[in-house]
């Protein structure tokens, strides 16, 4: 709840090292946003066919920078109780997706508003 943490959470953001920019893309990251809200934080990306969060993500932390960004950023946040803190790379909770609206497309020309 501290805004001077908070400030400098955005602002590490604004500069995102390059090496961690690129060790991103390398484990097959092609889009990534962080929204704030308060104090809570999503995060939603775009990666590459057959990405696996829970070993890609993982990869993410073997290069060096990658390491040192993802430990600095752990500073700045805490764990959501739905966790369940199982283990060290628990730390983003997968939430459930309830609606994507390409799963509902509609061809109908008529439904469309004019």
């Amino acid at each position: 709840d501290d805004p001077a943490l908070i400030a400098a959470y955005k602002a590490h953001h604004r500069a995102v090292w390059p090496e961690v920019l690129a060790a991103l893309r390398a484990i097959g990251i092609t889009q990534m946003r962080i929204y704030l809200l308060g104090t809570h934080l999503f995060m939603h990306y775009e990666a590459i066919d057959g990405f696996d969060p829970a070993r890609d993500f993982q990869k993410f932390t073997l290069h060096p920078k990658g390491r040192e960004w993802d430990t600095l950023m752990r500073t700045f946040q805490q764990r959501v109780r739905e966790s369940g803190g199982a283990g060290p790379n628990d730390w983003w909770t997968p939430m459930e997706l309830v609606f994507d609206l390409t799963d509902h497309e509609c061809s109908d020309a008529s439904s469309r508003l004019p």
